[in-house]
């Protein structure tokens, strides 16, 4: 017999985990279902039309797309992750969908061919940090004492800066104050701790991608093997 919900994830996936940190936070048990992406299976194109992961499979019924699927989990499991009044939930909708525009500055930036795209990606991703900065309240969270489904989004987002900082200070936080309180703050909650890295694993497949790549600045070396793990990402609590 299939359990309720079952996961189906890339291990890479940082959507995947804004779903994982959602079931975590609702006290959900859920069997991970991990596929390779590029070598998609036939019953998973059957059951997403994007052909992208996560998909969540509820009593056999998919549900893809993790804004979706994260919703879902909060319309139907207490507790409420969003906000009660609609004008603050189309104001946290709006800044999950700004942290999906900052994972793809992410991905540009760890996938960049040479120096001047490093920069320009680096200058894109300080940019939407100082823009976060400037909407971030008091805290401890996003939307003040309430842990939102905007710190879900960023949850996966900060992990990688986590891998960055191992590699050499780039400078993304420099003169912020809220955004490298609330970054830490997340870090602590249990649905999105991170257990041991994997070693081995490359990221990207530009400037990071290893020897013969482009030489990282500032002195760092060009062997730049890195995990980004699922594991690294999030580790789930105990059911």
């Amino acid at each position: 017999m299939s359990p309720p919900l079952v996961l189906v994830s890339h291990t890479l996936c940082p959507y995947v985990q804004r779903v994982a940190i959602v079931l975590a936070e609702k006290g959900l048990a859920f069997e991970r279902r991990d596929i390779d992406l590029a070598h998609k299976p036939d019953w998973f194109t059957r059951i997403s039309p994007l052909g992208k992961t996560p998909v969540l499979l509820v009593n056999g019924e998919p549900v893809f797309e993790s804004a979706a699927i994260c919703e879902f989990l909060d319309e139907t499991v207490g507790p409420r992750l969003h906000p009660n009044v609609a004008l603050e939930r189309a104001r946290h909708r709006a800044w999950m969908a700004f942290g999906s525009s900052l994972l793809s500055s992410i991905g540009a930036f760890y996938n960049a061919k040479d120096t001047e795209g490093l920069t320009a990606q680096a200058a894109q991703i300080r940019l939407h940090l100082q823009q976060l900065e400037a909407a971030l309240g008091a805290g401890p969270y996003f939307g003040g004492d309430r842990f939102s489904l905007v710190d879900v989004v960023f949850g996966p987002v900060f992990r990688y800066f986590d891998v960055f900082d191992t590699l050499q200070d780039f400078g993304f936080f420099e003169g912020l104050i809220r955004v490298p309180a609330w970054r830490g703050r997340g870090g602590a909650r249990p649905a999105r701790g991170g257990g041991p890295a994997a070693p081995g694993t490359p990221v990207g497949g530009g400037f990071f991608s290893g020897p013969g790549g482009v030489p990282p600045p500032r002195g760092a070396p060009p062997d730049l093997f890195v995990s980004l793990h699922a594991d690294a990402f999030f580790t789930p609590r105990p059911q």
